[in-house]
């Protein structure tokens, strides 16, 4: 594990507008002065809109070594760590918020880490790819494995290893004890209400430990 913290460097910064839903409504889910950690954090630009727009203070968790120079470009304290080792080096409740954006389906352990965003965080915030909307469910049935925007992969270079439904990501947050606060399904950036979890492409849920304060 290495901590890098931000200082100047060569690395050149990436722009701090991320123009994605999920990211916007995840911005209005955090407080005011939270304490946040992002995993996988990519370049750690949504970390650093979080600081200017929420006032947030935290670290961004990311194991590939070009974003790891990109975050620290971009004024992030970010720890260089696979995800899949846990999260031990953080204690119990130490951030207010623990982000997780669109990384759950490359999880091998998808319960352990959920499991370690409740310890770690007050609040967890997941998104993640919708395998159940309608264009995969029709690719399966004409016998080929899904290829979109949302999942740009082949099935045999895919990243994506666990693929759920909405309601799938219901079942297991209630079976290790969590409970879900809010939760917004998308279609091309807008949200979806009706027919969500056949019409939506991305889901965002926030939870906490069921018997959290």
């Amino acid at each position: 594990m290495k901590t890098l913290h931000a200082v100047r460097q060569d690395v050149q910064p990436l722009p701090i507008v991320v123009p994605r839903a999920d990211l916007d409504l995840i911005e209005s889910w955090v407080p005011m002065g939270a304490r946040v950690l992002d995993l996988g954090c990519g370049d750690g630009s949504f970390l650093a809109r979080l600081m200017k727009t929420r006032k947030a203070t935290g670290y961004g968790v990311e194991i590939d070594d070009t974003n790891v120079q990109r975050s620290v470009a971009n004024g992030i304290n970010v720890i260089q760590q696979d995800l899949e080792k846990g999260l031990a080096m953080f204690e119990d409740h130490a951030f207010d918020v623990v982000i997780l954006s669109q990384t759950l389906q490359a999880m091998h352990n998808t319960e352990r880490i959920l499991k370690e965003i409740a310890r770690v965080g007050k609040e967890g915030i997941v998104s993640f790819p919708n395998f159940g909307h309608w264009y995969h469910v029709w690719s399966i049935a004409l016998g080929r494995m899904p290829v979109s925007k949302q999942m740009p992969y082949q099935w045999y270079n895919t990243p994506n290893i666990h693929l759920c439904t909405p309601k799938d990501f219901e079942a297991l947050v209630a079976q290790i004890g969590h409970k879900v606060l809010g939760k917004q399904l998308f279609l091309n950036g807008e949200p979806v209400e009706l027919l969500g979890n056949l019409r939506s492409t991305l889901a965002v849920y926030r939870f906490k430990p069921q018997f959290a304060n």
